[in-house]
């Protein structure tokens, strides 16, 4: 729940699975609604949320692409009606964690660098520099190997060749460590894997 609403400040759930099923159904070409190849990588990286927001806005978006996301006490109560929530509440911890000098500060930095990594670096470097494991249609790519630092993103090609596993790595020396959050949770009793491609 505390990750649902940090991530909220960005965008609702239906939104961003609006935003990425559009984005697999025409990646790296017309109506993708980040690619570095129709709109070029230097605003894609900087400007990728933008491009999210621009997305979810357009007519029948949310509705065709949407469908089927949560739609629990959480997004009715919380991420739907105060999403800004999210923002408050990393600022608050900030606050906690680092005082009232350096807290609003770190708040900022926070602020800008979610979306520059999450939708920049991702959507931006994950379709123009890297190794592909899989000839799919699309110039996506795996940034690195070690796919710790967005969260398993860095395996952005694996993902398009196997959207809907749960886990990114597909060589023996891919380090994918959503796929040990995903164990844990599940393990926990908190997910349940419906699919997950084995190595």
């Amino acid at each position: 729940m505390l990750f649902a609403l940090i991530a909220g400040h960005i965008t609702k759930t239906k939104e961003w699975v609006a935003c990425h099923r559009k984005h697999h159904a025409f990646a790296d070409r017309e109506g993708d609604p980040h690619s570095p190849l129709m709109e070029r990588l230097r605003n894609i990286v900087l400007k990728g949320a933008f491009y999210y927001r621009k997305a979810v806005w357009q007519p029948g978006v949310l509705e065709k692409y949407g469908n089927g996301t949560p739609n629990d006490w959480i997004e009715r109560h919380l991420l739907a009606p105060r999403n800004w929530l999210g923002i408050a509440l990393m600022l608050g911890i900030d606050l906690w964690l680092f005082g009232w000098v350096v807290g609003p500060a770190v708040w900022g930095v926070q602020l800008l660098w979610i979306p520059f990594w999450a939708a920049g670096i991702v959507n931006g470097v994950g379709h123009a520099f890297g190794y592909r494991n899989h000839a799919v249609k699309d110039a996506s790519r795996n940034i690195t190997p070690f796919a710790i630092w967005l969260g398993g993103e860095e395996l952005h090609n694996n993902h398009h060749a196997d959207p809907k596993s749960a886990t990114f790595s597909h060589r023996w020396f891919e380090v994918d460590i959503d796929r040990m959050y995903i164990q844990l949770l599940s393990a926990l009793g908190l997910a349940r894997v419906e699919y997950a491609r084995e190595l």
